[in-house]
């Protein structure tokens, strides 16, 4: 009688195989016949890919070299080096900052360092994002474990959202961004505690603990502090560098793609240019850390359309939402997304018009 083991074994699942074994698939051999062959061998790894796209841009380097002549292509590569180049550094930066945040200092510090009423914890909270130099990327999963060491939702939610645009790696990338134009590092700050606070007391007032489901995020549970850091970092990188390369590829596409006209339309309009620029926020998913480089390029847009794309980004985006939905699940996601869509898109407005 065969084992479960066996079993699994012979159906192919890697997980089920002893340690050391290779877990590749290979083909079944035929009974009485030699194994079949692979028109493309076993395995086509990095290696071969990378060949065959030098072999390729070897065969059809001239059409590339005339299509690299275009105008609009060397616009393109333009905007997008720029603001690869200027953001790189302090994303790096902060997803090493913030895996040494969630690594190495204890969770529990949290619980203890924020006041015991809710209502009080809530801008203490929002205010404690200061200390995250990190993307919105790293705020999810750490606000979900502030709730798992007891912090009350309420206030872990206000860290979430506050954190990525209140952190000092992102004040100083929108200083960057912005050199002409310094209020808008107050109002940036200003704009996104107030958000986080509402958002914050919002939940204690209409929020129900059943939205909220929490699975495990086992890679910073690992007692080698060493590889739970370098998980992280992964992670991070992974995540918010993917993310910066899709909204700078996207960044220069518009400022190439779309007709000056039809951006000059929007940005004439006072509050149809704050709602493109809000939705354009959620649609790009920017990492917060790279964001201000992106609207600094948007140089056709108005101050307070720009603070709208600053403020909204980091809370809401499509990346975002989908953090969240697997994080705290997919009640919480669809109830807690819009209302702070919302509400930074107001909030936002507001400081705009009194701060720039």
């Amino acid at each position: 009688m065969s084992t479960d083991t066996d079993h699994a074994a012979s159906a192919g699942e890697p997980e089920s195989r002893p340690t050391g074994v290779a877990t590749e698939e290979r083909p079944t051999r035929p009974a009485g016949g030699e194994p079949p062959r692979r028109w493309l061998g076993d395995r086509i790894g990095s290696v071969e890919i990378l060949a065959g796209l030098l072999v390729l841009l070897i065969i059809f380097r001239d059409p590339l070299a005339e299509a690299l002549d275009d105008p609009r292509i060397q616009t393109w590569t333009t905007v997008f080096v720029s603001i690869m180049v200027q953001a790189a550094p302090f994303l790096v930066f902060g997803v090493l900052l913030s895996a040494v945040i969630a690594v190495f200092v204890p969770r529990s510090f949290w619980a203890r360092a924020l006041p015991r009423h809710p209502a009080l914890a809530v801008p203490a909270a929002s205010a404690a994002g200061v200390v995250l130099p990190g993307c919105e990327c790293g705020s999810v999963p750490i606000a979900g474990s502030l709730i798992r060491r007891g912090v009350t939702p309420a206030a872990a939610l206000a860290f979430l959202l506050a954190a990525p645009a209140v952190n000092p790696i992102v004040l100083v990338a929108t200083a960057v961004a912005f050199p002409d134009n310094p209020e808008m590092v107050l109002a940036r700050g200003v704009a996104s505690l107030v958000v986080a606070m509402i958002m914050g007391w919002l939940w204690l007032r209409l929020g129900r603990t059943e939205w909220i489901k929490m699975p495990r995020r086992p890679e910073l549970d690992d007692p080698r502090r060493g590889r739970a850091f370098w998980a992280a970092v992964r992670h991070d990188v992974t995540h918010a560098g993917g993310f910066l390369v899709l909204g700078a590829m996207a960044a220069a596409s518009i400022n190439v793609l779309v007709p000056e006209r039809w951006l000059q339309t929007l940005a004439d309009n006072a509050w149809l240019s704050i709602l493109a620029l809000a939705l354009l926020a959620v649609l790009l998913s920017l990492c917060s850390e790279a964001d201000a480089f992106v609207a600094a390029s948007l140089s056709q847009f108005s101050l307070t359309s720009r603070l709208v794309f600053l403020v909204v980004g980091p809370m809401v985006d499509l990346k975002l939402i989908s953090m969240q939905a697997g994080v705290f699940g997919r009640r919480f996601a669809f109830r807690f997304a819009p209302a702070t869509f919302a509400v930074a898109l107001l909030v936002a407005t507001g400081a705009g018009m009194v701060l720039l």
